[in-house]
């Protein structure tokens, strides 16, 4: 084995001094497969090779072949799965130099291949696949470097050894199994196990996630679907549901005083305010930003939490393969929908926070009477009036596959219904609060991508948190006729919104985004639509929308006429409901939009 420090691989004895250091360094001289020969070097950023000339003063190298030109190239140890030896390979090395006429030579030596990505230079936040292998007639040298990139992959952390992983073979366009089967090899090279489910009905995956202990379900990493977002919801509500036991929001009874009529509160609403704002103080005293402690139930208390398995948890993640009809959640988090690319975040062990909505039912139907409380968790969006109808709608139509929602929206936008409601929402003075972590006041829209400001910031203490007290948030009631109300927790963006329903939404700022879209005319409520459906358009700019940032808001439908909820795509009927945001409560495997 050749032995030199500055340009190539010490001995048996030297390999091993590498090893042993908190950042491996060496240097070889290999073949670079459809390249040539090249030096190899290795240090705490990453691999980079460059194209060397003759070490020989014939001018040709140990095989005979003279390199195509002075080549250099990089990937760093963040960007690299995985590294295979590849017992006997055949490498292409290719010879000819200027004007000579190229010409391809094979030669089956020992060799080993780097598994990495690559950043798609036609197509934003794609992440391709990328293969490196080099080779040596020497076979201590290549399980050397082997073992030496396999060491500085081990001291990336963050990066997942098991995961727990649910497939929904006839989510989207029923093609669930073969995404998996596509992806799976990403996971098998990175060494990641796998348990692999695949849902034989609606619930299978709910059902498993709450089945599990929390000493089960710590033995893994993550868990990860292949599916839509009303299949994360699913697998979402089945681990929070019996884990998760935070105190309920407030009941639409309890905040029906303060009402706005054309935009201002009424003088009851501003009489009883200074009695409200204890209740909101203490309640955003006892929790991280953006969380609430407004309404209790005897079994809603923390005291009995499992101690093994706390909420949030930093280390606990979930990832999201896209297989579905509209994929929303997952282009907000890697800004593509492409499952190459979320699983390469997944094995890469990325992170990013994620607020989710509790949504609490207290009465099913107008008649309904001492109904207990039922609990949902929503992820991106949930959604009344014309997006309850549309699902609704949709639902005859399952046969069409995903198109089925575009013809669905086009009957209900032209049937035009409207529904009465009363909708309470606390309202919070942005400019007093005066917290870095949350967004800057229009005009000036801070679009949420990798690196986030915002969402970087972790959810405060109890002991940090700002008095929210009357001066900065209040509780103001509106009601009207409605085509729809909507609550986004994130942009929702999709291919039918390319900017979402609100560009300037956060992954995880503890906000939702309430858009209330009031009676209007059917040519303008197109109008809103068509600027939802452009690029950079403005859907939020019209006088019959209203949009709040709020962590929590109550509803009760008024009228004879009800709608239907869409929660993250699913069905969820509610005359009375109340909602809040958890800011940060579940991590992703996922680096967020690089835009």
């Amino acid at each position: 084995m050749e032995t030199n420090m500055d340009s190539t691989v010490g001995d048996d004895s030297q390999a091993d001094v590498l090893l042993q250091g908190e950042a491996p360094a060496a240097c070889s001289n290999l073949f670079l497969d459809l390249v040539g020969e090249v030096a190899l070097s290795l240090d705490s950023e990453g691999l980079s090779w460059k194209s060397v000339g003759s070490r020989n003063d014939d001018g040709s190298s140990c095989l005979g072949i003279i390199p195509l030109c002075k080549t250099e190239s990089e990937i760093k140890l963040s960007d690299i799965y995985a590294v295979e030896f590849n017992n006997r390979n055949v490498i292409h090395l290719r010879n000819g130099t200027g004007g000579r006429k190229h010409s391809d030579q094979q030669s089956e030596i020992y060799g080993f291949t780097v598994h990495g990505f690559q950043r798609s230079k036609t197509k934003s936040c794609i992440w391709v696949l990328a293969a490196y292998t080099f080779g040596h007639r020497d076979l201590q040298t290549c399980q050397m470097w082997v073992h030496q990139i396999n060491a500085s992959l081990n001291m990336e952390r963050g990066r997942p050894k098991s995961l727990l992983v649910f497939v929904h073979p006839t989510s989207g366009k029923r093609n669930g199994c073969r995404i998996w089967e596509t992806v799976a090899p990403i996971f098998s090279r990175a060494k990641v196990k796998t348990k692999v489910i695949v849902t034989e009905r609606a619930g299978h995956a709910s059902d498993v996630m709450a089945s599990f202990t929390n000493r089960e379900l710590s033995s893994y990493d993550g868990v990860v679907t292949v599916g839509g977002d009303g299949f994360f919801g699913e697998v979402l509500n089945g681990f929070l549901s019996s884990r998760h036991k935070p105190p309920y929001p407030p009941h639409p009874k309890d905040v029906s005083c303060s009402v706005v009529n054309g935009g201002s509160e009424s003088n009851e609403a501003a009489d009883r305010n200074e009695d409200l704002s204890p209740l909101l103080s203490s309640s955003l005293h006892n929790r991280p930003a953006g969380f609430s402690n407004f309404r209790s139930s005897g079994d809603s208390s923390n005291t009995g939490q499992d101690p093994e398995f706390a909420i949030p948890n930093e280390w606990f993640r979930f990832g999201l393969i896209p297989a579905g009809s509209t994929d929303a959640i997952v282009i907000c988090i890697t800004g593509a929908r492409d499952p190459v690319t979320s699983a390469l975040q997944i094995v890469l062990g990325k992170r990013v926070r994620l607020d989710i909505a509790q949504v609490v039912r207290w009465k099913t139907s107008s008649t309904s009477k001492d109904e207990p409380s039922v609990v949902k968790y929503a992820a991106s969006f949930a959604g009344y009036g014309f997006y309850g109808d549309v699902i609704t709608e949709s639902e005859k139509y399952r046969w069409m596959g995903p198109k089925r929602y575009d013809y669905a929206g086009t009957k209900v936008f032209l049937r035009h219904r409207t529904y009465e409601a009363e909708i309470g929402y606390l309202d919070i003075n942005l400019d007093k609060t005066n917290r870095s972590s949350l967004p800057p006041k229009k005009p000036e829209r801070v679009v949420c991508r990798a690196n986030c400001n915002i969402c970087a910031t972790k959810p405060m203490s109890s002991t940090e948190i700002p008095d929210f007290g009357s001066k900065e948030s209040r509780w103001l009631t509106t009601k009207g006729r409605f085509i729809s109300v909507g609550a986004a927790v994130i942009s929702c963006r999709n291919s039918r919104a390319p900017d979402g329903l609100v560009a300037d939404a956060h992954l995880s700022d503890g906000f939702l985004e309430l858009i209330l879209i009031k009676d209007c005319p059917l040519p303008h409520y197109l109008w809103h639509l068509t600027q939802l459906a452009k690029k950079g358009g403005n859907p939020l700019n019209f006088d019959f929308v209203e949009h709040h940032k709020t962590p929590a808001f109550t509803f009760t439908s008024s009228g004879s006429k009800e709608s239907v909820w869409n929660l993250d795509g699913e069905i969820f009927r509610a005359h009375q409901l109340s909602a809040q945001v958890f800011r940060g409560l579940v991590s992703l495997f996922a680096s967020g939009p690089e835009i």
